[in-house]
């Protein structure tokens, strides 16, 4: 970021001769910045926000001329506009800026759209340093993913908890940890679709496109395993309320969730690896411990007889589905390993 803003600076001021391009440097730290946001995004907010800005700036300034109230209504309405136009608070920061400092501060030499050319020039130099000093773009996408899926490891096993135990609170407490996720899941999404960007324009790090595709695709399963989390974890607290299960119906059914847990432990490992070959041993590992746990899901191999005993394995079948297509298998190849009810 600092050779960026320097660079961008520089060039605006000994190239193109503008005088104090502050907007070069200042543009260049915003688009490169510590967002999770595409960078591209960026770029285009700050170089368009502040080109329509001065544009709009300009134009009111002919009509109402300077002074403290034309500058309120020049913000006003810059931020409307901005609003109407696009929800990026990066593009509406920048267009109303723009406007305020047209009706506020003299033009800089050359004329206001001086500013728009340097806003320009540092979003040019954040993509330049984005696509040949890249750091590598699936290292907070694995971060991230891993510490989900503990997560919801952790919400699995507090599920065998609250059975073992007959707790539906430590169930309840399920429920709102696997809600607690959402948070966690957003920033993932933000920092694949990121990650995703940076691999598309830079030559550097094109070769891990298929790999962050492969993981976009497993955290689209991850997301729906999640929210079947939640509505298991909700109805196992009913289930125990009402003291729908047998002992041995425990038993088998905390066995199934552990085991996912367990398999949830190894699905993590597997696409936080850095390496292929850890990364595909892992897989496959999970893939059997997942396959291992949905042929037994079936009420009558564990043991349960009643309705909503019934209704909990329902629910925790899609789950298991769900996991197995984050591991590489088709929907329908994951469905095929559920035994027929």
């Amino acid at each position: 970021m600092t050779i960026c803003a320097v660079g961008a600076y520089a060039f605006a001021e000994q190239v193109l001769g503008h005088n104090g391009p502050l907007f070069a440097a200042t543009s260049s730290m915003i688009s490169l910045g510590f967002s999770r946001d595409p960078r591209l995004r960026r770029v285009l907010e700050v170089a368009i926000g502040c080109t329509l800005g001065i544009a709009v700036g300009d134009l009111l300034l002919a009509l109402f001329g300077t002074g403290l109230w034309q500058a309120a209504l020049v913000l006003f309405v810059s931020i409307l506009l901005a609003r109407f136009l696009d929800s990026g608070t990066i593009f509406t920061t920048q267009l109303g800026l723009q406007s305020l400092l047209v009706v506020l501060l003299p033009a800089p030499e050359g004329g206001p759209f001086t500013r728009s050319a340097d806003a320009i020039v540092g979003g040019l130099f954040a993509l330049v340093i984005t696509v040949f000093l890249p750091r590598d773009p699936r290292r907070e996408p694995k971060t991230n993913v891993r510490g989900l899926l503990d997560e919801l490891s952790g919400v699995l096993r507090d599920g065998a908890s609250a059975l073992r135990t007959s707790d539906s609170t430590l169930a309840w407490h399920a429920l709102i940890r696997a809600r607690n996720c959402q948070a966690q899941l957003d920033g993932l999404t933000s920092s694949m679709v990121a990650a995703q960007e940076v691999a598309r324009i830079s030559p550097a790090h094109r070769r891990h496109r298929e790999e962050l595709g492969s993981l976009g695709n497993a955290i689209d399963s991850i997301d729906l395993a999640i929210r079947n989390s939640r509505v298991f974890s909700r109805r196992l607290s009913s289930v125990i309320n009402h003291a729908a299960l047998t002992d041995e119906a425990i038993e088998t059914l905390s066995q199934s969730l552990e085991d996912t847990a367990d398999a949830v432990d190894v699905l993590s490992r597997a696409l936080s690896a850095g390496d292929s070959a850890e990364r595909r041993l892992n897989l496959r590992q999970a893939r059997n411990e997942l396959a291992a746990v949905a042929t037994d899901l079936h009420p009558r191999t564990l043991h349960i007889s009643r309705l909503e005993g019934e209704g909990l394995v329902l629910l925790l079948r899609p789950l298991v589905v769900d996991l197995l297509t984050a591991t590489g298998l088709a929907h329908d190849d994951a469905s095929d390993y559920l035994p027929r009810l």
